[in-house]
């Protein structure tokens, strides 16, 4: 069951969704480029404590050098889009700044295809703007 790509995603919504909540309530008092840098910290020793306990540090040495640069603009558009993320949910609602964020499905679809030369069916395209009329809609205030 820890195999499948599906249990693994819908435990990344849900830790999105925490994050986002967890996230409103503790950006409220102070500056949001702040409280970026304490999540990202927490997760940095995470990871670390993670990658060392099973002992995958020795695979730093086999990382090529395009796979370093595409990980280091991820790193980078990441970081970004945590510090907008959190200006977002320090100036509004959770329940709207997070349908918005999750527009992003939206681009990895459009940016998976032009990029990547993925497919999609006409199915899926229909499902794509299923997603971002409904983030539009939930995030609209009305």
């Amino acid at each position: 069951m820890l195999q499948t790509w599906q249990l693994w995603a819908v435990m990344a919504a849900v830790f999105a969704a925490l994050t986002a909540i967890f996230a409103k309530v503790g950006v409220e008092a102070i500056n949001s480029d702040l409280a970026t840098m304490v999540r990202t910290v927490v997760i940095l020793v995470i990871v670390v404590g993670i990658v060392a306990a099973s002992g995958q540090f020795g695979g730093l040495a086999t990382i090529s050098t395009r796979s370093y640069v595409f990980l280091a603009l991820s790193g980078a558009a990441t970081g970004a889009s945590w510090l907008c993320y959190f200006r977002a949910l320090k100036m509004g609602d959770a329940a709207r700044v997070a349908p918005i964020d999750k527009l992003s499905v939206v681009l990895v679809a459009v940016f998976g295809v032009l990029f990547l030369g993925e497919q999609l069916s006409a199915l899926n395209w229909v499902g794509v703007a299923l997603i971002g009329a409904g983030a539009i809609l939930v995030a609209y205030k009305g």
